[in-house]
């Protein structure tokens, strides 16, 4: 039972105390991906686990946030001083340290379902517990390991006017869904124990993210659970991104629905989508340079080129900040209600969301109220803001106010003259322009979510992730609803690689090993292509490089796929747009070469005619040979003057040193990539001369007084490292 049994500790080894107390120690800990992991209580629970070997622990969770350390010694140099700065106040979540460090004791077991990228491509412990679900099942898959604790940070009441409530703030996503199946769990006899560690940090979000204290057994409230909130840097954008984001743009379209991604993709669509709104003219001068509409006629069809008048509804599984700065720059402000009919009312322009008499007539023949208002209708028009809430049903009559009372009849002429004088409101009420299931970003993002006005604060709905990334019937609103609020749906997602046949390549490689998740990906991809006027659109850049070698992110095959090649749609590099759903296998392995990197063009298609899907008298058009860095950058410069396309549309965590050294090391790390690269990089680096051009960012380094081999030799390559940047000479090797 809930409610009465609610235990409020100031004390986090209480609180093991009492989940122990309620489950024994055989213990499967539910905690919710990315910012909403109560540390304080997980630290407590694991430190129990590493001292009491009789305690069998099993977590279960995904996207374990921690400081970067570096894996070199010049990246932990680099890194150190920018982790303390942002991090040096936010406790580590030590499971996460000891998974990283391979540290884990025997009855410790952690399994992830979404990996930060990379992160444990070499860690076998964790690529053997991975579990590969679709974020829309991990709450049954959650279900299936045996969750019996589930630990959640939340924002208290309180301080918001709201006492006796918390939010689920930055993760309502899976734990909306999975605190009732828990509780149906715990009825039919299984011991179960909620943990909530509030703090006060998180942003207030009301709506679907509200519940009550009592639906917790242990509630954490201490000072020390006041720290500040993990915060993910602004990413540099680069010109390719930039030109990805650009062309992302031009698919979007007025009164439309958006759905993106974390990444530097996403940041650069953002980017765009503000530029198309606000510099209107300089945005289409890049436009025409690129003959957009000339050369991806899908963009005509499917996406606009002029300012959001209606504006966009965002529904994405994470709240990104981008989303913030097109509310704050008046995009994102496409209201969605809460009612399927209504909804398409909006839509189909049968009404606006201004009250009037024929809007009540519209409602009356679409069945949605009775001629004859009952309460149940006059509640409806209310909840909706139709008519004013001081209006009241007595004996048959409309009580307007306390002198005029008017027969309940909308056919009556009195009625109809007094509701509109008195009666209606002035604006439709209970609209959303964001529905989101999780957040994490920046510092400046959460503090500005804290400082939202309640206004906006109101428009955006934290909710269940399987209403956001599913069409299904769900418990906050059904599929005619969602169908209904997702028109012209664009769900804009990233992938590794994509192959000729039109498969997308997310989360992981050849071998088995992943690099992220599912996540949410499949999903929204399947979903456009159940909704009418939707688009998926999969963004990758067309080259990268690895191992000291360029090589192409447009492949003829590969061994995984995550998005299978029946669901192709629409697929962006730096280099223009595929538009590839229902378009037959030659169509789509053409339009795949023509925007993948000209260095491999010739070999991509090489394959395409040897397994047949391309005639062997085809030849490369000539347009198609120019899609190389420069042309990228002579795109974005049609711009004009200024800077339109910088690195960091939305400021940088990183002061101008560091993205210099950050820089420097990139190069570095590329240069040094394989073996002759190696000794090539070193002979360089021990000849170079210090001139003392560079002594603040040695210092910056910690170098500034080397005294062993390791130290000397460090503060030499960075050295090389910076002169490199000065004069830039190494594209590198290309792979075909």
């Amino acid at each position: 039972m809930t409610g009465q049994n609610t235990v409020y500790l100031k004390d986090a080894e209480a609180c093991v105390d009492q989940v122990i107390a309620r489950v024994g120690k055989d213990i499967t800990l539910g905690l919710p991906l990315g910012l909403g992991k109560p540390i304080r209580f997980a630290n407590a629970l694991y430190q129990r686990a590493k001292e009491d070997p009789e305690i069998r622990l099993h977590i279960v969770t995904a996207l374990s946030l921690l400081a970067p350390k570096g894996s070199s010694s010049l990246e932990r140099r680099f890194m150190e001083p920018f982790a303390k700065r942002l991090y040096g106040s936010v406790p580590e979540l030590a499971y996460a340290r000891d998974v990283v460090n391979n540290q884990l004791p025997d009855n410790v077991k952690v399994s992830e379902f979404f990996f930060k990228a990379g992160s444990y491509l070499k860690n076998a412990s964790q690529q053997r517990n991975y579990i590969c679900t679709n974020y829309t099942h991990a709450v049954r898959d959650l279900m299936a390991q045996g969750v019996n604790v589930v630990g959640q940070l939340m924002a208290p009441g309180e301080p918001h006017g709201q006492p006796g409530k918390m939010s689920f703030s930055c993760n309502p996503d899976l734990s909306l869904d999975i605190l009732p199946l828990l509780r149906q769990r715990e009825a039919e006899g299984v011991p179960v124990a909620m943990v909530a560690e509030q703090n006060p940090q998180l942003p207030w979000f009301g709506r679907d993210s509200v519940v009550e204290d009592r639906q917790f057994d242990v509630i954490l409230s201490a000072a020390d659970t006041n720290y500040p909130l993990f915060s993910a840097p602004q990413m540099a954008v680069g010109p390719a991104d930039h030109m990805i984001g650009f062309y992302a743009s031009c698919l979007l379209k007025d009164g439309g629905t958006l759905q993106v991604g974390i990444g530097s993709l996403g940041v650069a669509l953002v980017h765009s989508a503000i530029a198309r709104h606000k510099h209107n003219d300089v945005w289409k001068s890049v436009y025409r340079h690129a003959r957009v509409d000339e050369r991806f006629p899908v963009v005509r069809e499917y996406g606009g080129t002029e300012p959001f008048e209606v504006g966009l509804y965002g529904c994405s599984e994470m709240m990104v900040d981008g989303f913030l700065y097109l509310l704050q720059e008046g995009i994102l402000k496409r209201e969605v209600f809460h009612h399927g009919g209504l909804q398409r009312l909006i839509n189909e322009a049968k009404i606006s969301e201004e009250p009037t008499l024929e809007m009540l007539d519209v409602l009356r023949a679409e069945g949605l109220i009775d001629s004859l208002l009952r309460n149940r209708d006059l509640k409806w028009l209310i909840d909706h803001g139709i008519v004013r809430s001081s209006v009241e049903l007595k004996g048959g009559r409309i009580r307007l106010d306390n002198d005029t009372s008017v027969a309940a009849d909308l056919d009556n002429p009195e009625t109809r003259d007094r509701l509109q004088a008195l009666g209606l409101g002035a604006r439709l009420t209970g609209g959303v322009v964001m529905h989101g299931g999780f957040f994490v970003g920046p510092e400046k993002f959460y503090q500005e979510l804290r400082n939202l006005p309640d206004e906006q604060r109101e428009k955006i709905c934290m909710t269940s992730v399987s209403f956001i990334n599913h069409l299904y019937d769900h418990a906050y609103g059904d599929q005619k609803m969602k169908a209904a609020q997702r028109v012209y749906g664009r769900f804009i997602n990233t992938a590794m690689m994509y192959t000729l046949n039109g498969a997308a390549v997310s989360d992981g490689l050849a071998d088995g090993r992943v690099v992220s998740g599912v996540g949410g990906q499949y999903n929204f991809v399947s979903m456009a292509h159940e909704l009418p006027g939707a688009r998926s659109i999969i963004a990758l850049r067309a080259s990268r490089v690895s191992g000291g070698e360029t090589v192409s992110n447009i492949v003829f095959n590969y061994p995984h796929c995550t998005i299978p090649r029946h669901l192709r749609d629409i697929v962006i590099t730096e280099y223009g747009i595929a538009d590839i759903r229902g378009k037959s296998d030659e169509d789509v392995f053409l339009s795949l070469i023509r925007i993948a990197d000209s260095r491999f063009q010739d070999s991509l298609l090489k394959q395409a005619k040897k397994a047949g899907k391309v005639p062997a008298a085809f030849k490369l058009p000539k347009e198609w040979a120019n899609n190389t860095p420069q042309q990228v950058r002579d795109t974005l410069a049609a711009a004009g003057e200024g800077d339109w396309f910088p690195a960091f549309p939305f400021g940088r965590d990183f002061t101008d040193e560091e993205l210099t050294l950050g820089k420097a090391l990139k190069s570095l790390k590329a240069a040094t990539a394989t073996p002759r690269g190696k000794l090539s990089t070193l002979w360089q680096a021990v000849r170079v001369d210090d001139d003392g051009r560079y002594a603040s960012m040695i210092d910056r380094m910690g170098l500034s007084n080397p005294q062993s081999f390791r130290e000397k030799l460090d503060r030499k390559l960075v050295i090389h490292g910076l002169q490199q940047l000065e004069s830039p000479n190494q594209t590198g090797s290309v792979k075909s």
